[in-house]
């Protein structure tokens, strides 16, 4: 049954003005339901909805605003099951990933109400007698929220839930391709008790609509979740206006495998990391290095186990790699496939191919695919594809698997498995990325840590942990001298 998809726009749910958007299951072609392009008068309703919504919001003490936020988590806890079978519909996610997806939200959510119990600030000694100095975290306004379709419900909530515990009023855009699972947070968030116009969302791509998004004066602070090159553009339009920006951009992430290491344990990891959510990760591993005499019994047990995978609808418990998100993710994928075999001495072990047996040719489905014999500096090594690919890269020892580790744009995830002490010690000192695994894969962030990259990956802000407060807030000194005198710092303190 296919639904009708609006904007919320001040607590009410109206149309988009511009042309229809169709959202369609990506395993099977089924319609769902139909969004409309959002204008820039959409984007100016948005905008003058949030802006006017603020100073109330503001004024709502911190811990009744993470009160709310604590009943969305609960209700995400109601609703599971629901969300994550459309999630298993709409976006493509196989059912138990989907589950996974919105609890992250629920765990987001308790997270972050908790933290809105804290103090976020700290008292100063003053150098002055008879004056007292502090340091407060203030709101910063209205922020514009742009996500991607592969965490419809985790990612919206690791932004919009710290910039609402900080007292900031939002404008979110979610991806086109999964505009119903944004508006059922949306429901959950009125739900909750978001008052009207604090939560505002709308519909359609990005492009039509970026310029009268990004740089209204009303826009205080833009987060971004996708690729690096449309990060870099968004970075180039708001940094002149003197914005506060954060950027979670792409990956190319290494599982480095030494001689020592528990080879069914590394195994079975790769597998997960490589293909869970059909490679649709910005923390997938894309690159396995092979640190010899790690070789042949390895590899042929990768694709022993690569080749048994199994292929369905995200709906079927059975399925362990679903569709990707739409015809174009799956034609960018088989573009990066017929690189790497053209370029020189990369074999293609299995996979390299669209699936199409049964009911899998209605859908966008790339069989697992791995390439043996990659060498530092072929596309397919350095560049994200985001897909069911897998580079495997041989190399003699382990300064050189961190020098190819180390070796591209992106700073994402890292990961080693070793049970050599110094080894996993000097790993860590050694590799360059946000996020540094020990005998487990690349994928598996938790809430209650900083989550992010270096390099191209992104712009220094973290997402999760405590530090994603200092991101939606502005640091404040409040200075309250009582000597009843004029004081002047340094000059009368010499």
């Amino acid at each position: 049954m296919s639904v009708e998809i609006l904007n919320l726009i001040n607590g009410a749910w109206v149309k988009g003005s511009g042309e229809a958007i169709e959202s369609r299951d990506p395993a099977n072609g089924d319609l769902i339901g139909t969004a409309y392009q959002s204008t820039n008068d959409d984007v100016e309703r948005a905008l003058a909805a949030a802006s006017a919504a603020f100073p109330a919001w503001k004024a709502t003490p911190q811990p009744k605003r993470a009160e709310i936020i604590y009943r969305s988590g609960e209700l995400f806890r109601k609703y599971k099951e629901d969300i994550a079978q459309l999630m298993s519909r709409e976006m493509g996610k196989p059912i138990a990933e989907a589950r996974g997806d919105v609890q992250e939200g629920v765990d987001m959510a308790y997270y972050i109400a908790a933290e809105g119990r804290r103090a976020w600030g700290y008292t100063v000694p003053s150098e002055l007698p008879n004056k007292r100095m502090y340091v407060e975290r203030v709101p910063l306004g209205v922020c514009a929220l742009i996500t991607p379709w592969n965490f419809p419900i985790a990612i919206p909530t690791w932004k919009s839930y710290p910039a609402l515990v900080m007292g900031n009023t939002i404008v979110f855009k979610p991806a086109e391709d999964t505009p119903l699972l944004a508006n059922r947070f949306a429901e959950i968030m009125i739900e909750a008790g978001v008052p009207e116009g604090v939560f505002n969302v709308i519909h359609g791509r990005g492009g039509p609509i970026s310029d009268a998004l990004l740089t209204d004066d009303r826009v205080a602070m833009v987060s971004f979740t996708g690729s690096s090159a449309t990060g870099a553009e968004i970075a180039r339009k708001v940094a002149p206006l003197h914005k506060r920006y954060s950027m979670e951009m792409g990956g190319k992430n290494p599982v480095i495998v030494m001689p020592d290491a528990n080879m069914e344990l590394a195994l079975d990891a790769v597998l997960w990391c490589a293909f869970g959510t059909t490679g649709q990760r910005c923390t997938a591993c894309s690159r396995l290095i092979l640190v010899d005499p790690v070789g042949d019994e390895f590899v042929a047990e990768l694709k022993k186990r690569t080749e048994a995978l199994v292929l369905g609808h995200g709906a079927d418990p059975k399925t362990q790699v679903a569709s990707l998100i739409n015809e174009k993710a799956m034609n960018k994928v088989l573009d990066y496939i017929r690189i790497g075999q053209e370029e020189d001495k990369a074999q293609m072990l299995c996979g390299g191919t669209r699936a199409t047996e049964g009911d899998l040719a209605k859908g966008f489905f790339v069989k697992p695919t791995l390439f043996d014999g990659v060498k530092q500096g072929m596309r397919i090594e350095q560049e994200e594809i985001f897909g069911p690919v897998l580079s495997i890269i041989r190399v003699k020892d382990y300064d050189e698997a961190v020098r190819v580790a180390n070796g591209v744009k992106y700073g994402l995830s890292a990961a080693i498995f070793s049970q050599d002490v110094n080894v996993v010690n000097r790993f860590q000192r050694d590799c360059a990325s946000g996020l540094c695994y020990i005998n487990a894969g690349t994928t598996g962030a938790e809430v209650s840590t900083p989550f992010g990259g270096v390099k191209a990956t992104g712009n220094g802000h973290r997402e999760g942990g405590p530090t994603v407060i200092e991101a939606y807030s502005e640091l404040r000194g409040v200075f309250i001298d009582y000597s009843g005198t004029l004081q002047k710092a340094q000059i009368d303190n010499n």
